[in-house]
């Protein structure tokens, strides 16, 4: 994509108290201190790229909010994006607009299996695919990643023995992972995807954080890598995380099976869901038509903070070890070394360093002793939380 030349602020911290803001208004309505800094929830704390301000000024400057229609134009925008940035010339018929990756896992989860059929996932994993399964009353299977060597991996023996053993009809992929922060390999892919279309299992792929890969490693698309998978493949993708646009509840869900496809969409409709509001597809419709410049300078400013990151650990808090990641903005931090787990952990975090971090425990097995931090943040925000660790 072209640059265009035009270089955007990530450095000025903007305030974001009283604005009915998750990230920086619910501290104490969630028991922690008013003078708390959050780094826990994965928001951004930088203004969107003005090209998606400018388009959805010109929609509230029209004054009218009716319905919004299914455009065209949206179609080739959210497809274009992925042909540029990934080489995936997915096509626009596949496309099923949401409102959200959770809303989507949800959806396919109850469209796709029945109660008590096993649906698998990799703990520690985003904490809502286990409540995707266990509150639609589907029995959770869990093939924990290896961890070793500061590296995470798939444990394709244990995987494959699971899908057997518990009859296993969905897996949901974290691709890249959140919270370990891996960007899968196409080895890996390949490997986790013949295991599930040798068994009849469907899957998920959840590749919200696509766009989010550091210097040296490269996303692929799992649909993209064999016809059987893209027929086999529920993919979910969003601009909510690349853009920094949560609050505007757009997703697009990828599904090429036209069977499986009706099936998701007659879904949609049996739960009165009829498509993304408006300003949801403005928003994201500039956003992969005109902010590529504004999410290559953002990659670069990620980078430099994960680097200060770094060397602050190194020099002034060893004992926690930062879990290297290949993609997101979040940062997988190992405290093993403190001697603290569970809630005497996230008590130290909160109580003494006022720090708001996701605690691993909620990630599931294998997440115990760690901590997500999140460094989409201006690097004076950063360094004060470091300074609060320290």
């Amino acid at each position: 994509m072209a640059n265009s030349g035009v270089r955007f602020d990530f450095d000025t911290v903007v305030e974001r108290k009283n604005t009915n803001s998750a990230k920086f208004d619910m501290a104490e309505r969630s028991g922690k201190p008013a003078d708390i800094l959050p780094m826990w929830v994965a928001d951004m704390d930088f203004p969107v790229a003005p090209c998606i301000t400018e388009a959805l000024q010109k929609r509230i400057d029209h004054a009218i909010y009716g319905y919004g229609g299914l455009m065209e134009e949206y179609d080739k925008a959210v497809t274009g994006w992925f042909s540029r940035r990934f080489g995936w010339e997915a096509q626009p018929e596949w496309l099923v607009r949401t409102s959200g990756v959770v809303f989507s896992i949800n959806i396919a989860v109850r469209a796709f299996t029945r109660e008590g059929d096993g649906v698998i996932i990799q703990q520690p994993v985003y904490y809502p695919f286990q409540s995707a399964v266990e509150n639609n009353n589907r029995k959770l299977v869990n093939s924990e990643l290896l961890f070793e060597n500061g590296r995470y991996t798939m444990d394709f023996a244990d995987f494959e023995k699971k899908v057997v053993e518990e009859q296993v009809k969905l897996f949901v992929l974290c691709s890249p992972h959140n919270p370990v922060g891996r960007v899968w390999t196409k080895e890996e892919l390949i490997q986790i995807g013949d295991i599930c279309v040798r068994h009849g299992v469907l899957i998920l792929s959840d590749e919200i954080h696509a766009d989010f890969t550091y210097p040296g490693v490269t996303h692929t698309i799992f649909a993209s890598l064999k016809p059987e998978f893209a027929e086999n493949t529920i993919t979910c993708t969003a601009p909510s995380k690349t853009f920094n646009l949560a609050g505007l509840q757009t997703s697009n869900v990828f599904i090429a099976n036209e069977k499986l496809r009706e099936t998701y969409q007659k879904y949609l409709q049996r739960m009165g869901y009829h498509g993304p509001a408006l300003m949801g597809q403005t928003a994201c419709m500039a956003a992969y038509e005109s902010a590529g410049d504004w999410l290559d300078q953002l990659q670069d400013y990620l980078k430099g903070n994960l680097d200060f990151m770094r060397d602050f650990l190194r020099e002034k808090l060893p004992q926690l070890k930062l879990v290297e990641p290949e993609g997101t903005y979040l940062v997988w931090l190992d405290c093993s070394a403190l001697g603290l787990k569970g809630e005497a952990l996230d008590k130290f975090i909160v109580e003494k360093a006022k720090l708001w971090l996701d605690d691993g425990l909620m990630f599931g097995p294998g997440g115990e002793g760690f901590q997500r931090f999140n460094i989409a943040c201006p690097r004076a925000t950063l360094r004060e939380g470091l300074e609060r660790l320290h």
